[in-house]
C-alpha cells in the first residue's frame, strides 16, 4: 500500500485541556450510562487493564533496563488504581441492571416490553455468584492499590509483583473474560455500514469473500478502541489513563498483523489484488506501531505538562486511526473501485477540504516569508502582518496542537520585532520551520491523490 503518514495527521483537536497533572494521573474516564455503553466500557477498560499489566507491553517507556530498575514506577500504580476505581463504578452500575432485570419480569406489557426484552437478553450471560466474586475481587485490589501508594516512591520490583499479583487476581473471575469477549464482540462490529454492505451485496470470489470476513472485523476493534481515546480527547477528559487502551490497541495490531503475515504465507496467488492488499495493510500497521509506542508515546507516563501529554495522544490517536480507516477503504475499494473515500468515512470530506486549504496558505505564507526575509527594507511588511493574521484566525486551526504552538509562537516573534536587523534571523527560522511543516503536510494521507501545484 503506498501511504505516507506523518506526525502532522488530520485529527482536528478539541480545546485543549487545563487540568492539573494531578488530575490527569488519578481521574478516570466518565462513566457509561446506557446498557450497551457500560457493557462495552466494563470489558474495554478491564481489558487495557489486562494489558497495561503485561511488561511487554510498556514497549512505549523507550528506557533501558537499568533505568526501569532505578526510576520510579508510582504513576503507574496510580493509573491502575484509577482504572480500577472506574471498573468499580462500572461493577455498581451492572449490579443495578440485574436488578432491574428483575423487576422487569413483573412489568406490564406496554411501551417497556421491548426494552425489558433486550435487558433480560443483555444479563442473560451474567449471573449474581459471578458478579458478586467481581465486586469483592475490585474492593480488594483498589484497597491494596491504595496501600501501595502510600509507600511511593515505588520502584520496579514493586510494580512487577504488584501486577502479577493484580494480573492473577482478575484472571481468577470468569467474568472479566467475558466482559473483555464481549467487548471485542462490539468492536468488531464497529465496521462502517457502507462497507458492511459492500460485503454482504457485492458478488465476491468464496476465498476473498472469506478472507475481508476474517479481517475486516480486526480492523474494526482496533478503530473502537481508538473511538474512545477520540472521545476523552474531545471531552476534555484526563488522558493518562488512555494509555491503557494504547496498551491494549498496541496487543491488537501485534495479533492483527500475524493473523495477516501468517495468511500470506499460505495465499495461492501472490498476483491477486488481495495480497498486495493485506501484505499493504500489514506492513502499514507494523510502521505505525513503531512510529506510535516507540516515539509518541515514549515516557508519557513520567510527564506532568499537560499541552504535552495532549499533543502526544492526540498525535498517536490520529496516525493510528487515519491508518486503520485508509485501510479500511482500501479493502472496500477492492470490493467495489468505484465507491468514495468521503461515503466510508464521511469525516474524510472535511479534513481534505481543511487540509488542501492549509496545505495552500502555508505555500503563501512560505513565499511571503522568504521574500521577505531576502529584502526586509523593500518587502510591504504590513500585508506580512496581515496575512499572517489571517492564517491565525483559519488554517492554524488545521494543524496538531504542537505545530499549531510552535508556529503562534513564531508569528508572535515577528509581529513583534519591528527592527528589521534583528527580524531577518527570525524570518529565516520561521521559514525554515514552515517549510518542514509544509512537506509534512503535503503527505497527508487524504491528500495522496491530489498534487500540489507549486506555480498556484
Amino acid at each position: 500500500m503506498d501511504v505516507a503518514l506523518t506526525t502532522t495527521s488530520l485529527y482536528e483537536p478539541a480545546v485543549l485541556p487545563t487540568e492539573p497533572p494531578d488530575r490527569i494521573e488519578t481521574s478516570p474516564s466518565a462513566v457509561a450510562t446506557d446498557r450497551d455503553e457500560l457493557f462495552f466500557g466494563l470489558g474495554l477498560w478491564l481489558s487495557g487493564l489486562e494489558s497495561f499489566l503485561k511488561l511487554q507491553n510498556h514497549s512505549f517507556l523507550e528506557e533501558t533496563r537499568a533505568r526501569a530498575a532505578t526510576r520510579d514506577w508510582t504513576k503507574e500504580f496510580r493509573l491502575t488504581h484509577s482504572t480500577l476505581l472506574l471498573c468499580s463504578r462500572l461493577t455498581f452500575q451492572l449490579t443495578k441492571l440485574l436488578k432491574a432485570q428483575k423487576h422487569s419480569k413483573t412489568a406490564d406489557s406496554g411501551n417497556d416490553l421491548m426494552d425489558a426484552l433486550g435487558l433480560e437478553a443483555a444479563v442473560e450471560e451474567i449471573d449474581a455468584p459471578e458478579l458478586g466474586r467481581l465486586t469483592a475481587v475490585l474492593k480488594d485490589v483498589v484497597l491494596l492499590n491504595e496501600g501501595l501508594l502510600r509507600a511511593a516512591p515505588l520502584k520496579f520490583g514493586e510494580w512487577t509483583a504488584w501486577s502479577r499479583a493484580l494480573s492473577e487476581k482478575l484472571e481468577s473471575v470468569a467474568l472479566v473474560g467475558k466482559l473483555i469477549a464481549r467487548a471485542e464482540k462490539t468492536g468488531e462490529r464497529f465496521l462502517p455500514e457502507v462497507l458492511t454492505a459492500l460485503l454482504e451485496s457485492k458478488p465476491l470470489p468464496f476465498a476473498t469473500e472469506a478472507d475481508l470476513r476474517l479481517v475486516l472485523p480486526r480492523f474494526a476493534k482496533i478503530l473502537k478502541w481508538l473511538s474512545v481515546i477520540e472521545t476523552m480527547l474531545q471531552t476534555d477528559e484526563p488522558l493518562k489513563p488512555s494509555l491503557l487502551i494504547f496498551s491494549r490497541i498496541y496487543e491488537q495490531i501485534q495479533e492483527t498483523t500475524a493473523f495477516i503475515n501468517n495468511r500470506l504465507l499460505r495465499f495461492p496467488n501472490e498476483e491477486d489484488e488481495l495480497f498486495a492488499q493485506l501484505d499493504g495493510a500489514a506492513y502499514t500497521a507494523s510502521i505505525e506501531l513503531r512510529k506510535v509506542y516507540n516515539y509518541e508515546l515514549a515516557g508519557l507516563s513520567e510527564m506532568r505538562s499537560t499541552p504535552l501529554i495532549y499533543a502526544k495522544i492526540e498525535t498517536a490517536f490520529a496516525l493510528l486511526n487515519d491508518s486503520f480507516q485508509l485501510t479500511l477503504i482500501n479493502f472496500a475499494q477492492l470490493i467495489d473501485p468505484n465507491i468514495e473515500t468521503h461515503r466510508i468515512f464521511p469525516k474524510l470530506k472535511v479534513k481534505l477540504d481543511h487540509s488542501l486549504a492549509l496545505r495552500q496558505n502555508l505555500w503563501h505564507l512560505l513565499r511571503s516569508v522568504k521574500e521577505a526575509e531576502q529584502n526586509p527594507d523593500k518587502y510591504p511588511m504590513r500585508e506580512l502582518y496581515g496575512q499572517m493574521s489571517d492564517f491565525l484566525k483559519t488554517s492554524v486551526n488545521f494543524l496538531f496542537y504542537k505545530d499549531r504552538e510552535t508556529v503562534e509562537r513564531f508569528i508572535e516573534e515577528v509581529l513583534v520585532t519591528h527592527n528589521r536587523k534583528d527580524l531577518v534571523p527570525i524570518l529565516h527560522r520561521f521559514g525554515a520551520y514552515i517549510e518542514t511543516l509544509f512537506g509534512q503536510v503535503n503527505m497527508r494521507v487524504v491528500l495522496a491523490g491530489f498534487p500540489f501545484d507549486y506555480e498556484s
